[in-house]
């Protein structure tokens, strides 16, 4: 039986440009190998802090501006599905406040995205510690196989 490749998409709702696509959906895939998980379906949809905002509050009830919401819809334990909404205003925000380049920024957001979908959480210190030990790892994996 053939291994079907996952399929990875990218909807900009913005004005942006994302170098090396290719790059990065590799990189997503290797996010979820090495985390012994399988990548079904993903979309990434960067959007306007408005946009994100008015979902934030619509669907989670949250009033206030943030960077991602993940929303989780595999059925499979192993098997990754899921949409991702990023406020690319939070990340230019984000890559200024934090002093480094905007689509290092991006690459953080969207791995971070995929770590939620992994199971990895970030309400709680101990939690938020690892997520940012997971970032960085995989950031740092970017860096050095795909550059």
């Amino acid at each position: 039986m053939k291994h079907l490749e996952p399929e990875i998409n990218i909807n900009l709702q913005v004005t942006t440009r994302i170098e090396s696509i290719k790059k990065l959906k590799k990189w997503l895939i290797f996010i979820a190998n090495k985390e012994k998980k399988s990548l079904s379906s993903l979309t990434y949809t960067l959007v306007s802090d408005l946009y994100l905002l008015k979902m934030n509050q619509e669907i989670l009830n949250h009033d206030y501006l943030t960077d991602i919401i993940t929303f989780d819809l595999s059925d499979k334990k192993y098997d990754i599905e899921g949409d991702i909404y990023i406020s690319y205003d939070r990340v230019k925000e984000n890559a200024r406040v934090f002093h480094v380049k905007q689509m290092e920024e991006l690459r953080r957001v969207f791995a971070h995205g995929l770590l939620h979908l992994i199971g990895y959480k970030d309400k709680e210190i101990e939690d938020i510690k690892t997520m940012r030990k997971k970032e960085d790892y995989y950031l740092n994996k970017y860096n050095t196989i795909y550059k």
